[in-house]
């Protein structure tokens, strides 16, 4: 299956780098390019992608606004956003990652890691680890709100699917949360797909975001 992406940068020779890497791989294919956000979203109107390469700084319009405004017209499918940033913007980052994105890399990545990251965004799952996703959380805890909002959303959940969320958030891998709950790796992935589901979620950053927005989890805690 050939995984179909957007890149966004306002840098034509980042683009063409982007395009140049991508292009060298046979499940990949570059179907589109734009210069900001707003014209990123013009392009994804008219053309399908699995995943958008995103940088963050652009003009007219940076990609913290076009992801937010991309996943709010797409909640459930793709496009799936895989954000670009560099060391002195892991603010925007977080942001990104509020705003629906599926994870970041910085700019300077080796190339494999680049591709690497694009096939997992595009499987449905973060390229971010939950325990980086927490320390970034922790760091900019204080641009969550004034304080935790109960989510309706949790009371469809069961006390196990809380349990497992709970420790989504914590920065445990599923096989940590099996061994903690003693069940098996493929029931913390089943019950993980199905907290996804019933919250309506694109992936496990935004569970890691819900649970410290609802007070599930604490900054630090």
């Amino acid at each position: 299956m050939t995984v179909r992406v957007v890149i966004v940068d306002d840098q034509a020779l980042v683009r063409a780098g982007f395009r140049m890497v991508l292009g060298s791989q046979p499940d990949l294919e570059v179907v589109g390019e734009a210069i900001d956000g707003a014209d990123a979203l013009r392009l994804l109107s008219r053309i399908e992608a699995d995943v958008v390469v995103m940088d963050v700084r652009m003009p007219t319009m940076d990609g913290v606004e076009a992801t937010r405004r991309l996943c709010a017209d797409r909640p459930a499918g793709p496009p799936r956003v895989l954000v670009l940033t560099t060391f002195d913007t892991e603010a925007d980052a977080f942001a990104a990652l509020r705003a629906g994105a599926s994870g970041f890399l910085l700019k300077n990545v080796p190339p494999e890691e680049l591709l690497a990251a694009i096939r997992v965004v595009a499987q449905g799952d973060s390229v971010v680890a939950p325990s980086i996703t927490r320390r970034l959380l922790d760091r900019f805890a204080g641009q969550l709100g004034t304080g935790p909002v109960e989510d309706p959303r949790l009371a469809q959940l069961t006390e196990r699917e809380r349990e497992v969320l709970l420790l989504v958030a914590q920065g445990l891998s599923n096989a940590e949360i099996a061994a903690q709950v003693h069940v098996a790796e493929a029931t913390v992935k089943t019950h993980v797909g199905r907290i996804l589901a019933k919250l309506q979620l694109r992936d496990r950053v935004q569970a890691v975001v819900l649970a410290y927005e609802s007070g599930l989890v604490t900054p630090g805690g």
